[in-house]
């Protein structure tokens, strides 16, 4: 059975930290760091007949039009075989300001939990209009959704060895030129 748990604290205070020296956060002092870490709270369906299970916000952060928010949610998933969790906003936050995750829909597979950093869940936001969440305010839903494979099935690797963007983000087979390869070629650049 699929289990949420935190991600360890070494990878939430990495995961500030990183966003504190960009600007993003405006915190990154061990002692609040930790008092976030400790009330991270993990997903929940609203109710029995809900499909998603809600996320929180570990602390408040405005959204803003011109620039994207990345939040940290310091939470995992293990997940059954053949199982993936989809994230998508929460859908009265994009009725409402026009919500939306960076990368659409968020797609977070069965062998993500085991990546080295510790399959950790986080959600880039991008808004038509500005709004604001407090810390405890449910942002985002994650659906458990089962997939099939095809007969001829035959993954590019056996296991994954990375974190996000790990598996090939660009499309790209081993061997085969880059996209900023191909276009330099066209051109006649070297």
């Amino acid at each position: 059975m699929a289990e949420f748990m935190k991600v360890s604290y070494e990878q939430f205070k990495a995961d500030c930290q990183k966003l504190e020296s960009s600007g993003a956060l405006w915190f990154a002092g061990e002692d609040e760091i930790r008092k976030v870490y400790d009330a991270i709270q993990l997903p929940r369906r609203a109710t029995e007949g809900s499909a998603g299970y809600d996320f929180y916000m570990p602390f408040a952060a405005s959204f803003v039009s011109v620039n994207p928010t990345m939040i940290p949610t310091g939470v995992r998933v293990k997940l059954d075989h053949d199982t993936f969790l989809m994230c998508v906003p929460r859908s009265g936050l994009g009725f409402k300001y026009g919500m939306q995750l960076r990368n659409s829909v968020g797609i977070i597979d069965e062998d993500y939990f085991w990546a080295n950093n510790e399959g950790h869940i986080a959600a880039k936001i991008t808004t038509e209009e500005p709004f604001k969440l407090d810390a405890g305010d449910r942002f985002m839903q994650g659906i458990i959704v089962k997939y099939g494979t095809v007969k001829n099935d035959d993954p590019i690797e056996k296991e994954r060895k990375g974190g996000f963007g790990s598996t090939g983000g660009t499309g790209q087979l081993p061997g085969q030129m880059s996209v900023d390869d191909f276009i330099r070629e066209g051109a006649g650049e070297k």
